[in-house]
């Protein structure tokens, strides 16, 4: 009768502990996609409940911390949005880290030859408004760094009437798999995840903001998974992840 008593007493306050370990709910720019879901799938493989990924543009996740709903990292793909929601005590301050860098590229369909000359202004001009120029939206980090890399190089005037916008650097990418746009302008590793694309040019890193990736926890998570999942992905095991998929280390 105590054997059942206790046992059953030790299943009683088993279930909570349990319940505790849940899978954490990452909120992630679309440029990190194919990267992140292998960090996820490398921190299962040690044991720890797979994360669940939810990708789209820095500006609709950060929207969406600021509506709740109960995710428990942020990942921006620049410091802006994290900095909006910063401003709001939206994240846990002493977590935000600046972990990953990119470039920004010009790409092309495979098979198209143009390449693209970033100077003289008018040569750049010609060719990036010879058809549709696919970009991310303006709120969207991807479409200014676009915005601020052509104003830069002293372009925008000429281009900005030929730009066609998608919803993220993602959406910006499959216009020009699709023929929608000949040229786009997305990260190099958008490239890469990419066997329809090519690069045809490189921007220089001084034409625009420098691309980086803060991370965070956001502020209403109490899962202590999302935490351990945070501090892997800084770690120099799970930064080496995102390098494997053409990303800087910071």
């Amino acid at each position: 009768m105590i054997r059942s008593l206790v046992f059953a007493l030790s299943l009683s306050f088993a279930v909570p502990a349990a319940a505790q370990t849940r899978a954490p709910l990452v909120l992630a720019a679309a440029s990190l996609q194919e990267s992140l879901t292998a960090a996820a799938e490398a921190w299962a493989k040690a044991g720890h409940p797979k994360p669940v990924l939810s990708f789209a543009a820095s500006s609709v996740l950060a929207r969406q911390v600021e509506a709740g709903g109960g995710a428990d990292l942020f990942v921006s793909a620049d410091q802006e949005w994290m900095d909006a929601l910063a401003a709001k005590r939206l994240i846990v301050a002493n977590t935000r880290v600046t972990f990953l860098g990119n470039r920004l590229v010009v790409v092309a369909a495979k098979g198209n030859p143009v390449r693209i000359p970033v100077r003289p202004p008018a040569a750049l001009a010609r060719v990036l408004t010879a058809g549709p120029l696919a970009m991310a939206d303006a709120p969207v980090p991807a479409g200014r760094y676009a915005e601020a890399a052509l104003r830069s190089l002293g372009v925008w005037t000429a281009v900005a009437p030929k730009v066609v916008r998608g919803d993220s650097v993602r959406a910006a990418l499959v216009l020009v798999e699709r023929g929608a746009a000949p040229l786009g302008i997305v990260y190099a590793t958008d490239a890469r995840a990419s066997s329809m694309v090519r690069i045809a040019g490189v921007f220089p890193a001084s034409s625009h903001p420098a691309i980086t990736y803060p991370i965070a926890r956001i502020a209403g998570s109490r899962n202590p998974e999302g935490e351990a999942f945070r501090r892997f992905l800084v770690s120099a095991k799970g930064k080496a992840i995102f390098v494997r998929y053409g990303f800087t280390a910071r």
